[in-house]
């Protein structure tokens, strides 16, 4: 009883959150206009080159644009850190775009606030833009541009657990897991705010996981979605709301104060996004590690860490010393994390 009842404070807690500016579900009627201007556009720029741009709610009818020569983030993107920023703000059922200008600070408060890590970008260019109606059209520069808004999926969503693989969630119940709820009208595995492990160890294995973000425009950095991935719960990749920022190792695909994710894959709230990893955990012998554990790791079908070299485990993993087999971790962290189509392959 006694667990029920925290169970359902908890719920009411996260529900009380969500009417302060929190939404789970991409169909929730109560989802402000903003959340179909944020997102993904990808066109030409006049020049017939093509171009891509991410759109980031920031509350309050405010807006981040980060354009992309080439294309998007994964998808044409080339240039190193190239990009312009424009500011925005809601005009009834549409959205206006001015070049950013003044102080602004990476991931800063109200107007201040930078997508980039550094302003003004390399390649920023001075221009204007608008969005109605499903297109962003604007001026770059000395050109122009006509974007349509896109929503890309990962190609692995939805990958059936090959033969030998251990199904640790398929939406019909969690017995592989300790802790979180099985949502019985979504058939989602819910977080609920606090971490869940499953209750198998592991060592060496290929796994892949599905995980949606929850719409939270108003709240910045860690605030905005925050959990973890833990391998064998010594080393988190880490799970939370970056769409457009710079990707940084706190931040989505991010091997948490280790190592940035070759690019920042990360998609927009609310929709449907994959982690597939390949993971050795570090060799011990005779009481002393000799080989750190290794990873190459995919976000949303797109290689963000290579045959990676972990040098150590990160912070909120367990005491065992590394080498152990360990159980995999989806963090809380407070936040209403969910996940679907969970499996894993001991390679071990």
């Amino acid at each position: 009883m006694i667990k029920t009842l925290l169970t359902l404070g908890l719920i009411l807690s996260l529900n009380a959150t969500a009417a302060q500016g929190l939404w789970t579900d991409s169909k929730d009627k109560t989802l402000p206009i903003d959340f179909k201007i944020q997102g993904e556009y990808m066109g030409e720029l006049s020049c017939g080159c093509d171009m891509g741009a991410q759109v980031i709610a920031l509350g309050g009818g405010a807006f981040q644009l980060v354009l992309y020569p080439g294309g998007l983030p994964g998808d044409g993107w080339d240039r190193g850190d190239e990009r312009s920023i424009y500011n925005g703000k809601l005009d009834g059922r549409y959205a206006h775009f001015t070049s950013a200008t003044g102080n602004l600070k990476y991931l800063g408060g109200g107007a201040q606030f930078s997508a980039v890590a550094s302003f003004p970008p390399k390649g920023q260019k001075e221009g204007s833009a608008a969005i109605t109606k499903g297109k962003l059209t604007g001026s770059y520069g000395k050109k122009t541009f006509e974007l349509k808004r896109i929503e890309r999926k990962s190609p692995t969503i939805g990958a059936k657990p090959p033969k030998g693989a251990i199904v640790l969630f398929d939406g019909t119940d969690k017995s592989e897991w300790q802790g979180g709820r099985l949502d019985e009208k979504t058939k989602l595995l819910n977080t609920d705010g606090r971490d869940i492990l499953t209750s198998r160890k592991f060592q060496n294995y290929t796994m892949h996981v599905e995980f949606l973000l929850p719409f939270k425009p108003a709240a910045r950095g860690q605030g905005r979605g925050n959990s973890g991935f833990y391998q064998v719960d010594h080393y988190e990749v880490q799970i939370l709301d970056s769409f457009g920022l710079e990707g940084k190792n706190n931040e989505c695909g991010g091997v948490y104060t280790k190592a940035d994710p070759i690019v920042n894959m990360c998609l927009p709230p609310l929709q449907w996004q994959t982690y597939d990893v390949e993971f050795t955990n570090a060799v011990v012998k005779d009481g002393k590690k000799i080989n750190n554990a290794r990873m190459t790791l995919k976000h949303n079908g797109v290689v963000i860490h290579k045959n990676l070299e972990i040098n150590g485990k990160t912070g909120g993993s367990r005491r065992d010393p590394e080498g152990t087999h360990g159980p995999i971790k989806l963090q809380g962290h407070g936040n209403p994390l969910q996940f679907r189509n969970v499996w894993i392959v001991d390679n071990s």
